[in-house]
Formats: C-alpha cells, sequence, structure tokens
C-alpha cells in the first residue's frame, strides 16, 4: 500500500459511508482513481468489509474478548480453531503473556460458556483469559 492507500483507508476508517467524491477531494486524486483503488484492495484483503457498530444498549446478545495463549510455534497454527467458530469476529496476534485477542459476538451467556469449554479443550490452547463488554464509548 502507498501513501495514497493509506490516506483513502484513513478516511474511510472515520466514515465507512463517506462518499468517493469525498475521498477523492481529500487525497487529491480523481473519482476513478480512489474507486479502483478501493476496488483492488478490497479484492485484496486489504479492506476486508464494512460494518456498522451498535452502542452496548442497542445490541442483542453478549460481546467478549477472549486472551489466549497456546503452545503452537505460530499464532497461524492454531487461528483455524478460531475460524470454525462463526461468533469469532477478529482473531488477533498480540505481544505480551498471551499470544491472541479474539473477540466474540454470540447471543447468548450461555452460548459464550460453549465456545469458552470448546477452546479449554483444546490440546494446543494453554490459557484462556475471558473479559465480558460492559459498556462501548466509542
Amino acid at each position: 500500500m502507498d501513501k495514497f492507500d493509506q490516506l483513502i483507508i484513513a478516511q474511510l476508517r472515520k466514515n465507512a459511508r463517506v462518499s468517493v467524491s469525498y475521498i477523492a477531494e481529500s487525497v487529491s486524486l480523481s473519482r476513478s482513481a480512489v474507486s479502483d483503488r478501493i476496488k483492488k484492495m478490497e479484492k485484496t484483503g486489504a479492506i476486508r468489509g464494512y460494518q456498522v457498530l451498535l452502542s452496548e444498549s442497542q445490541k442483542d446478545g453478549v460481546s467478549v474478548y477472549f486472551e489466549v495463549q497456546h503452545q503452537c510455534q505460530r499464532c497461524a497454527d492454531v487461528a483455524h480453531i478460531f475460524r470454525a467458530i462463526p461468533e469469532v469476529v477478529t482473531c488477533s496476534g498480540i505481544t505480551g503473556d498471551m499470544d491472541l485477542l479474539v473477540f466474540v459476538q454470540a447471543e447468548s451467556m450461555r452460548r459464550i460458556h460453549q465456545i469458552r469449554e470448546h477452546l479449554d479443550s483444546q490440546i494446543d490452547i494453554t490459557k484462556i483469559k475471558t473479559h465480558v463488554v460492559m459498556s462501548e464509548w466509542i
């Protein structure tokens, strides 16, 4: 990604619904150039999607973060476990004592418990800390 792609992404992060015309003007490129760059970033996976973020009071269900420690040589070696769980929104490698930060949105605390038990049963996972989202301000 070059500086123009980074500027386009910065605009989309501020407001994913902003018009291509507005982005083009703000990054000093033509509308077609910006549109082509966005399509290319979507195709290559640099942009994986767009989402609606609701305040906690408007949400149904439960959101949690799992901090996960594993015994594999690489985080990618356990990623398949999380890909198989539809409620997993993101799974990120992190620094520190834990190896992964996994964001999960489920319809109930019961489902969160089932997911946690499933993760606990995985031989390569050695430690899990669960953080339930209580409020969201940004």
